[in-house]
């Protein structure tokens, strides 16, 4: 019988923190745009749309990885109603990390916007029409996922906060790395 795991692996780590830093660069960036005019807003967006199509590329990556690494199971004797809100939030953040960088390229794609990888290429647009009225629409929806996103990173780190300081057990050990596991 193999040893069980106690931490994630470099890659899931790497995946992770990644991603994290990237969605939290995504709020600083529209939160900056909102209060920037003119054509450094626009800059900010762009910077925004790439970063995004980054986090798609990233959880896609994830997805594979996790696919083919499963998660480490939650600590025995954890309530049922903790592990199906744990897997919901999970599958919402995936939900969430591959549908607002979508939505964010759909309704650039929709409204005819160029959409400039970091400088590097222009990123193909889907082949979407409807003008402003469609690119409107998708990001209404863009929109209202940013809004679940951070009800899910309050359960996220709630529950990670919960494990650690009230169960006292070893979950946010798996996670980050400087913090030594329980005896």
């Amino acid at each position: 019988m193999s040893e069980p795991r106690h931490r994630y692996s470099t890659v899931s780590l790497t995946l992770h923190w990644v991603t994290a830093a990237l969605v939290v660069a995504q709020i600083v960036l529209v939160t900056l745009a909102d209060q920037t005019e003119g054509p450094g807003a626009r800059d900010l967006i762009g910077l925004h749309k790439s970063v995004g199509l980054t986090i798609l590329v990233l959880t896609l990556a994830r997805l594979g990885w996790r696919a083919a690494n499963p998660a480490i199971a939650l600590p025995f004797g954890t309530p049922v109603w903790q592990r199906i809100l744990a897997r919901a939030t999970h599958v919402g953040f995936y939900l969430l990390l591959i549908g607002m960088p979508l939505g964010g390229w759909a309704a650039s794609s929709a409204a005819g916007r160029e959409i400039e990888f970091f400088g590097l290429f222009n990123w193909p647009l889907m082949p979407i029409g409807g003008g402003r009225e469609a690119a409107g629409r998708f990001m209404d929806m863009h929109e209202l996922g940013a809004k679940a996103l951070y009800v899910l990173l309050f359960l996220h780190l709630a529950g990670a906060l919960k494990h650690h300081f009230l169960n006292r057990d070893d979950v946010l050990h798996r996670m980050i790395p400087f913090i030594p596991r329980r005896p």
